[in-house]
């Protein structure tokens, strides 16, 4: 893949990500100061390498699985993170969780609530055998659920999240499953991103949130990634 066919498929994710709808080529030529023509025969080249899609009702193009997962590797590569500290949704978790300290419980609760908030997805903890969720309007609010076998995937997914994260057991400080990567609910269109952190009550505790495979990959990697920090703190 090209430089520039790298900068397009980004701006792709990242426009669709904010618009939830398919992005086209004039908006697309406007950014990068070139022509239609030439967005179009960029966007037939990340086509044909299965990086986005054409849907039948629309010009545009969309994100594939397969796409989000170049641009969440270039994301991990390239340590892309802005100054936390001047950062006001990450201050906001270390406000909420850090009052808690000593109530594991509580600070659990807190910690998923923020995610929630600020990320506008479902949020979920797992600390021992305790499965913490919240959030379930925010999944289902998305336009991308609108259709009945969508919803029974995700449901599947949920049903058996648990007993999957004991038996996989992700050990990196931060998991992304996209799409069609999610073990189970395949085909709901979800993307997991799930942080394992370290405490007192259980080897294989995380914390993370479930959206649509639309995400701002960036924001909520670093939000679930810091709050799994904040917990380790606290607990």
């Amino acid at each position: 893949m090209t430089e520039r066919q790298t900068l397009i498929l980004n701006a792709i994710i990242e426009q669709y990500a904010e618009v939830a709808a398919p992005v086209g080529s004039v908006m697309l030529a406007k950014l990068f100061g070139v022509s239609s023509a030439t967005i179009r025969a960029e966007m037939a080249r990340l086509e044909e390498m299965g990086f986005i899609q054409q849907p039948h009702t629309s010009a545009g193009r969309i994100p594939t699985d397969k796409g989000y997962r170049q641009y969440v590797n270039l994301l991990v590569q390239q340590h892309e993170q802005p100054n936390l500290l001047q950062d006001r949704s990450v201050r906001a978790i270390e406000a909420r969780v850090s009052q808690h300290n000593g109530h594991a419980d509580r600070a659990i609760r807190s910690a998923v609530n923020s995610l929630v908030e600020l990320t506008h997805n479902l949020g979920l903890a797992t600390i021992g055998d305790q499965l913490y969720i919240s959030g379930i309007g925010n999944l289902f609010s998305q336009p991308e659920f609108a259709r009945g076998e969508h919803v029974q995937a995700v449901a599947r997914l949920l049903d058996n999240l648990e007993p999957w994260l004991k038996e996989a057991a992700p050990n990196e400080p931060l998991n992304v499953f996209i799409g069609h990567e999610n073990p189970i609910g395949k085909a709901s269109g979800c993307s997991l991103i799930i942080s394992r952190f370290q405490s007192p009550y259980s080897d294989r505790s995380y914390i993370g949130v479930l959206g649509p495979t639309r995400q701002s990959y960036g924001k909520v990697m670093q939000l679930v990634r810091h709050a799994g920090s904040m917990l380790e703190e606290v607990l």
